[in-house]
């Protein structure tokens, strides 16, 4: 997958092309409270993200693999979740299921959520090996969903 991981960010690029270009194939349309919750996990994997990139600051990275004289960032957003990015483009991949009444669209949400469960492991490897406190900061903060996982 690449000295820092170039592999899965080009397969992650994949993926968000079919979620984007993926048609709603539902055969009945989906409430409109579910459209509307829609809305609402878009809206908050926004701040979520955004919030994930700003925290970040210079450590921001494309590629999993921790950039060099990068520090570990167990702050704001990243004291909810080890990988609140990642979270939010799930979440908002799920409300964009939701949003356009997509059964296709949830199913890609969960598709999304394996494949940076998976990236993220690999990323954990790395910042293990780049940052003495990350075992620890793992043990305190859940993965991608908030006191859950």
């Amino acid at each position: 997958m690449g000295k820092r991981g170039e592999g899965w960010f080009a397969l992650q690029l994949v993926l968000f092309g079919v979620i984007l270009l993926a048609p709603p194939l539902s055969p009945v349309p989906f409430p409109s409270w579910l459209q509307a919750l829609g809305v609402a996990l878009i809206a908050a994997s926004g701040v979520l993200g955004t919030w994930g990139m700003i925290a970040l600051g210079s450590s921001l990275s494309p590629f999993p693999k921790p950039v060099a004289g990068g520090k570990l960032v167990s702050a704001g957003p990243y004291a909810l979740v080890r990988h609140p990015i990642y979270s939010g483009l799930i979440m908002g991949t799920l409300g964009l299921g939701l949003l356009r009444g997509s059964l296709l669209g949830i199913v890609l949400a969960v598709v999304l959520f394996l494949f940076f469960d998976r990236k993220s492991h690999q990323e954990e490897i790395w910042l293990s090996e780049s940052y003495p406190g990350y075992p620890a900061y793992q043990q305190r903060v859940r993965k991608l969903i908030p006191f859950i996982y």
